[in-house]
């Protein structure tokens, strides 16, 4: 098993291949190639959940419409709305 450093130099090392790669299509193929079809699904629901919250649908009628659990949907806003957000500041730069 990875420790935790390991694991910190790991996606630090991914953190910033990615901010270096400016081409969709490079990050899109990496991302299907890294990631099995589940765990892509995974990150998929997570962000479609974030953006349902950023767009006002309420935790019930997300979990409703894309049958998400409600204690992810609830991790979700509650990481939305902290100081600092990452998710806010990703759905912020999409806006752009």
């Amino acid at each position: 098993m990875m420790d935790d450093e390991v694991v910190r130099r790991s996606i630090e090392e991914l953190s910033t291949v990615l901010a270096e790669t400016t081409e969709k299509e490079w990050i899109r193929r990496f991302l299907y190639d890294l990631l099995t079809p589940s765990e892509i699904r995974e990150i998929a629901g997570r962000w479609l959940l974030v953006r349902e919250i950023d767009r006002g649908t309420t935790q019930r009628e997300i979990a409703r419409k894309f049958s998400l659990s409600l204690c992810k949907i609830t991790r979700g806003s509650r990481e939305l709305k902290k100081p600092g957000s990452a998710f806010r500041y990703m759905i912020d730069k999409l806006k752009e």
